[in-house]
């Protein structure tokens, strides 16, 4: 039975008993700031467990594409993974434990036909319930085993909320893998069982105190990991021998030329390459990209470890776009949008594999650095701190930098190194934690869904709902209390898909009330962030909802103007230029997307112009609502990262519409009300990733003023009129760079006459010429070639010069190859000289230089300088 047949076979076997199937989400949680990632099934069903949404049905079931990120170290082991699909079947107060465990095993055993001999059960430790119920399916007692809160039970999100036992399924892979103890059974940790299925009961709701009562209504939430799940049935010893992953990895073993089972080492290195790869296209499709921080830091991670294993192979060259193109071909019958975005995912992955190889010179340069710092400051070792470093930020791995090290005697702080990622590792468990009601405090659950109003007029009469201080619900607030406030109904547009959220004002008779932000929920509950300046307000009050008109009409400006520079970029660079996030405020907004490569000053100046006509057509805005398919058959743009429901606003712009996207934002009537768009910056955040800026209206008349402003002074300046202002500035540069040759020649000129003078004035130091000396008026390079002259001129010497550079010492020593091999080392000489005026520095035994802080203390700094020279030279002479 192949995976395929698998996951369809779970899927169809719930879809006969009820379930509604839903498509997996994305791998970047929507609604849910808590999560860096999909990490289970239940991500998408958690809004349905805790009511904040209605889901489509009570029994629902998927197979999730989910990513974790806390084990990447140990992927390649042929246990761990990062990306895996998750089969998962989820009741939301409907059935319960009978029917779960019923399901469960018929379908291991009559569906996939797993031997029931080889299956065993593990509960909670007083779940009688659910151990009577796995008798009942045939398994006897003694396959069914009892553990504690650490293996069996599922805890709150924090220290109170929705809980409850689990129960798990395990495969006997037979006694060959196991550890021969008698004790040995399910979660050994020998690898003889492997957990399969686990089915989590959530029937409790904790207390803060630790108190549990039942819930009304309990849920079944259950897992079962499709790769391992296909190893048991196709009789693998690991996932990667199943075809889930055996032609990725007879693609690795073509381009290396090794075969995969031959030797340890080269088949971690395979299972690496090819379990990235997986993860790398995947992440990409469901956009994300390379970046410094976040999911795209993880994207950079994984795809740096698989290029740096794929080199251990032996694949010098870029490889991975051929791994993600054997991926896309092979899942995208099953993930669409895969083959939907395959350009973009091998485009990224080429551009980042390349980018790497350059970070591996880097790195190379880097840790040469460290190791002759290492050496300066008689250390035999590296830090921890600094290997990780240069793991974490530059994705120089470890093992690399040990193997530099190595080469000149420098060995590396392993437990250091281990302290510091495990610290990250502790960082990455708790940003993946739940969190029930995200962002927004827990007294919104389960409040009633606010009307919004704010399409069609700014100001509106509501009843006060909720009053929330310090997250807590009060009956009532005075002046100068900052709240949370929940109105029946609401002109106020909470910040949402990009857009900030409005501010203004509610009032009646008795209370004013500064509305300072607002923020929309899930749910759809909009949260009103507000200061009492006047008076007192009360649950149950009506007040009068006035929305800040002058902010609203400039965000509304920003964001239509930004489904007009999608259209433009779409227009000008392709349909390949698609959105990836954009923050709508109302001084400016950014807009994120992608793009493969540089944008110059003529593309900006056309993604401007392409916009300021369509504002100067002053083309009509409309909205509507629609299904969502038919809006996405019709052209509408959806969002990559964005969760839509059946129903959803389309806003179009002219007739026909140059722009058509889904979209829930506020937006001006017409695209005259723009007034001026003008782009402020553009560049890359990332591989694959720019960002422009941009601002319209109001600030972009100001903009515009104070550019001509700018441009008029400069104009006075240069002493000629604004359209001669370029020819005189390019004028003034020639004049500046000729000035800059002749001060140039006129410096080496100097230091040519110098070189006899201060050879003359060499002092001899175990017989060998050391010129120190302070040199001014000379810049860096040109004391280096004054360096090479008194080399050529002395020979066998060492050179110390001195000077001051705006108000700061500098160092500069020069020593001959022939006493660097005898033990010379001008980074320690250097490093010498310029502690001593508070500063430091170093480098290479023939060259380094340093800085300092104090130039008072520029003699004493070259004296230091004699004493190092001289301890160097009689260490090296024996004496």
């Amino acid at each position: 039975m192949t995976s395929d047949e698998i996951r369809n076979l779970f899927l169809e076997f719930f879809h006969e008993r009820g379930h509604t199937i839903l498509p997996s989400s994305s791998l970047v949680p929507h609604g849910d700031p808590s999560l860096l990632f999909t990490t289970a099934g239940m991500v998408q069903i958690k809004p349905f467990f805790l009511g904040i949404q209605t889901p489509p049905n009570v029994r629902i079931a998927t197979c999730q594409k989910c990513f974790r990120t806390t084990d990447v170290d140990s992927v390649g082991d042929g246990t761990h993974l990062t990306f895996f699909e998750m089969l998962g079947n989820f009741s939301v107060g409907d059935y319960f434990k009978k029917e779960s465990i019923a399901w469960a095993w018929e379908f291991v055993t009559e569906y996939l036909h797993l031997d029931s001999d080889r299956l065993w059960a593990s509960v909670y430790l007083d779940d009688d319930e659910a151990f009577a119920l796995w008798e009942q399916t045939g398994v006897p007692a003694n396959r069914i085993y009892r553990f504690g809160e650490e293996d069996n039970f599922w805890g709150p999100a924090g220290n109170s909320g929705p809980c409850g036992p689990c129960s798990e399924l395990h495969y006997d892979r037979g006694a060959q893998y196991g550890c021969t103890l008698p004790t040995c059974g399910p979660n050994c940790d020998c690898g003889r069982f492997v957990e399969i299925w686990n089915l989590v009961f959530t029937q409790y709701d904790q207390k803060p105190d630790g108190s549990r009562t039942l819930l009304p209504k309990p849920n079944i939430d259950t897992g079962m990991g499709l790769e391992r799940v296909v190893a048991a049935v196709q009789d693998r010893d690991t996932v990667y021998e199943t075809d889930l992953f055996s032609r990725l990895i007879s693609l690795v073993s073509t381009l290396s030329g090794h075969r995969y089972g031959e030797d340890a080492e080269l088949d971690r290195a395979m299972r690496i390459v090819v379990e990235h790869g997986r993860g790398m296209a995947f992440l990409v499709a469901d956009g994300v990209l390379p970046t410094n921080e976040g999911r795209g830091y993880v994207l950079r991670r994984i795809l740096r470890r698989a290029a740096l294993f794929g080199r251990r192979l032996g694949l010098s060259r870029p490889f991975l776009t051929q791994v993600a193109d054997a991926v896309i071909a092979q899942m995208s019958p099953t993930y669409p949008e895969l083959s939907e975005h395959r350009q973009l995912v091998l485009d990224v992955i080429k551009a980042e594999e390349q980018r790497f190889m350059v970070t591996l010179e880097t790195g190379v340069g880097i840790v040469d650095d460290l190791v002759e710092q290492a050496i300066v400051s008689g250390r035999a070792t590296l830090s921890g701190e600094d290997v990780f470093r240069l793991y974490d930020t530059y994705g120089f791995p470890r093992e690399l930098t040990a193997e530099v090290a190595r080469e000149r005697g420098i060995s590396i702080d392993a437990d250091g190194f281990e302290t510091a990622l495990e610290r990250q590792r502790e960082k990455a468990r708790t940003s993946h934690s739940f969190h029930s009601a995200g962002a927004l405090d827990a007294s919104v659950v389960g409040a009633p869904p606010t009307e919004f109003l704010g399409y069609e007029v700014l100001n509106v009469q509501a009843t006060v709902l909720s009053i929330t201080k310090a997250q807590r619900a009060v009956d009532a607030a005075g002046e100068g209390e900052e709240v949370d406030i929940i109105l029946d109904s609401s002109p106020f547009y909470g910040e949402m898909g990009g857009q900030v959220g409005d501010s203004g004002r509610l009032s009646n008779g008795a209370v004013d009330v500064d509305v300072l932000n607002t923020l929309r929920t899930p749910a759809d509950v909009i949260i009103h962030r507000s200061r009492i300046t006047r008076g007192s307000l009360s649950i149950g009050d009506t007040v009068f909802a006035m929305v800040e008109e002058g902010r609203r009409l400039d965000i509304a400006r920003n964001h239509t103007a930004t489904h007009l520079l999608q259209a433009a970029l779409r227009a000008t660079l392709g349909q390949q230029a698609s959105q990836r996030g954009s923050l709508v405020e109302p001084d400016r907004f950014r807009f994120d997307f992608t793009w493969i490569g540089s944008i110059d000053r003529e593309q900006i100046d056309a993604f401007e112009r392409w916009v300021n006509e369509k504002v100067r057509a002053n083309l009509i805005v409309t909205t509507r609502h629609a299904a969502y398919d038919d809006a996405v058959e019709q052209g509408a743009i959806a969002l990559f990262d964005e969760k839509y429901g059946d129903e959803v606003r389309v806003v179009a712009v002219g007739e026909p519409p140059i722009s058509v996207e889904l979209c829930g934002g506020t937006h001006v009537n017409a695209t005259g009300q723009i007034g001026l768009f003008v782009i402020v910056n553009e560049g890359s955040v990332g591989t694959g990733l720019r960002r422009i800026e941009a601002v319209t209206g109001r600030i972009a008349e100001e903009l515009s003023r104070s550019r001509s402003r700018a441009l008029l002074s400069i104009a006075d300046k240069l002493e000629t009129q604004v359209n001669g202002v370029e020819g005189r500035l390019s004028s003034v540069l020639d004049d500046t760079e000729a000035l800059r040759k002749r001060l140039g020649t006129l410096e080496r000129q100097l230091a040519a006459s110098m070189v006899d003078s201060l050879a003359a004035q060499a002092i001899s130091v175990q017989s060998v010429p050391l010129i120190i000396s302070r040199v001014d008026g000379l810049s860096t390079h040109v004391l280096r070639e004054m360096g090479d002259s008194l080399r050529d001129k002395l020979g066998e010497c060492i050179a110390v010069f001195a000077t001051v550079e705006g108000g700061r010492p500098f160092f500069l020593v020069m020593a001959s190859a022939g006493l660097a091999g005898q033990g010379v080392h001008a980074g320690q000489i250097a490093m010498r000289a310029a502690r001593v005026t508070g500063g430091g520095g170093g480098g290479k035994p023939t060259m380094a230089q340093a800085g300092g802080k104090d130039p008072r203390k520029l003699g004493d700094a070259l004296e230091e300088a004699r004493r190092a020279v001289e301890e160097q030279l009689t260490a090296s002479s024996g004496g």
